[in-house]
């Protein structure tokens, strides 16, 4: 079905930057209402680092990214981009791409699965 891609990946030294990238690279050609990005840390929850909301155009920020992270549209269509920066240790995780197709994605809360996933890419912060 729907597959998506995460690239950009990689280690990087504290007060450092790295750009994610996703796409999807087959299935579902319909707008996606939403794209967002999760991390998953070992030992802890999965967490939604952030996510734009095409519906309305607004963006959402975990407080822990606020001002370091941000969240862009790709060049193509249901495509986004995390520009991280100023990283810190505790940013080390796993990051996924989601995509959702369901305009009520908008609702969401931080917590509530995404539709689409991909398969991740890791991110350390030394």
């Amino acid at each position: 079905h729907v597959q998506l891609v995460e690239s950009g990946g990689g280690l990087v030294q504290a007060g450092g930057s790295l750009r994610l990238s996703c796409g999807s690279s087959s299935g579902h050609t319909g707008r996606m209402y939403c794209m967002a990005w999760f991390r998953l840390a070992p030992g802890k929850e999965r967490e939604r680092v952030a996510s734009i909301y095409f519906a309305d155009g607004t963006t959402d920020y975990a407080d822990s990214v606020k001002g370091r992270f941000t969240i862009t549209p790709g060049n193509a269509k249901n495509t986004v981009n995390l520009q991280m920066n100023s990283q810190e240790p505790d940013d080390s995780a796993m990051y996924y791409c989601a995509a959702d197709p369901s305009i009520s994605c908008a609702d969401y809360e931080a917590s509530h699965p995404y539709a689409y996933w991909g398969q991740g890419t890791q991110v350390t912060v030394s």
